[in-house]
């Protein structure tokens, strides 16, 4: 239902701006409202901060049922991203708290990124950069030199774990440089169809491997030392989904054994990693690159998320909720 016109104007609480990039611009709802953002919010704070408010933007701040026992007047929270589990969607319903999230706008974005990984681990380019910063080029004496294996993209196979429209979208890049391109079933399920693989196919015959699919329970740590012992093409593993999809400390013994050709990930379990996260041992190896979560961060896609975020509020103030997720 529309709102009372003589209710006073609902309060709007964005808890981590800082997680937008500076160039995004922040429009806000046309209806009246007070807005209130801030630039982080650890968990301890949420509660104090959402004290009044009616609706909530949050993008990596987590809602946690024992926070939304303390917010009657919560009616409404806005997620900038399409994962949810920064939010307990159980509770919101229990409590009548509409939850919405973006989705699409990262098509083009993560796409892209997770294909500068394939390009840059696939002909060398952090290798053979350092090897010039480091003067090899001279000690050469001649035009070019070969310090480092470079391999085509095309005819090669590229496996991709998820189906969805980043997952299509790499596809598409894939064919476009000539690669033969396999969607792999879910991990243990059969039947999925002919647009599918047998995920074992997948792992055994690939020459790149990229992850685009959700961390649901099914997908987490579903590649480990069993899988990558089952990697006959010693391929790349590019992620820029989640972190929890893979078993990051198999990975590195992995990359030690030979079994991986080299890495690429934009996401990991914790993020920024601890001291002890094993990715900290390699990351200056020739064959890793590690970016911190900015797969999805191009200035253009990042607004095109905003406005998702407008647009939803502005869709449950008019009674109309969009993207409801639960």
């Amino acid at each position: 239902m529309p709102p009372d016109a003589a209710a006073p104007p609902p309060r709007i609480v964005f808890l981590d701006r800082n997680t937008m990039g500076p160039a995004v611009r922040v429009t806000r709802p046309h209806f009246e409202h007070e807005w209130v953002e801030f630039g982080t919010t650890a968990p301890g704070q949420v509660a104090e901060r959402l004290a009044r408010a009616t609706i909530a933007v949050t993008n990596k701040a987590p809602i946690r049922a024992s926070d939304l026992a303390k917010l009657p007047q919560l009616k409404m929270i806005a997620i900038a991203a399409t994962g949810y589990d920064v939010v307990d969607v159980a509770a919101c319903r229990e409590r009548g708290i509409i939850v919405s999230n973006v989705r699409g706008y990262a098509i083009n974005t993560v796409a892209e990124h997770a294909f500068a990984l394939i390009l840059a681990l696939r002909r060398a380019i952090v290798g053979f950069r350092q090897d010039v910063i480091n003067g090899e080029w001279q000690k050469a004496g001649q035009f070019c030199f070969f310090t480092h294996p470079i391999h085509e993209l095309a005819g090669s196979t590229l496996g991709i774990m998820g189906e969805g429209i980043i997952g299509q979208s790499v596809a598409r890049l894939g064919q476009a440089f000539g690669m033969k391109t396999l969607f792999a079933a879910h991990k243990g399920v059969q039947g999925l169809g002919p647009l599918y693989t047998p995920f074992e196919e997948v792992i055994e015959t690939s020459d790149v491997i990229t992850l685009h699919c959700p961390l649901m329970p099914a997908a987490r740590n579903m590649l480990g030392m069993a899988e990558f012992r089952k990697m006959k093409k010693r391929p790349l593993l590019i992620n820029t989904a989640r972190g929890g999809l893979v078993v990051e400390a198999d990975v590195v013994r992995a990359l030690d054994e030979g079994l991986l050709a080299g890495i690429g990930f934009d996401c990991l379990t914790s993020e920024p990693p601890a001291a002890d996260h094993p990715f900290r041992a390699i990351l200056t190896r020739s064959n890793v690159i590690v970016t911190p979560h900015v797969s999805w961060a191009s200035d253009e896609a990042m607004q095109v998320l905003w406005n998702q975020v407008v647009g939803h509020i502005e869709n449950f103030r008019a009674g109309q909720p969009t993207n409801v997720v639960g």
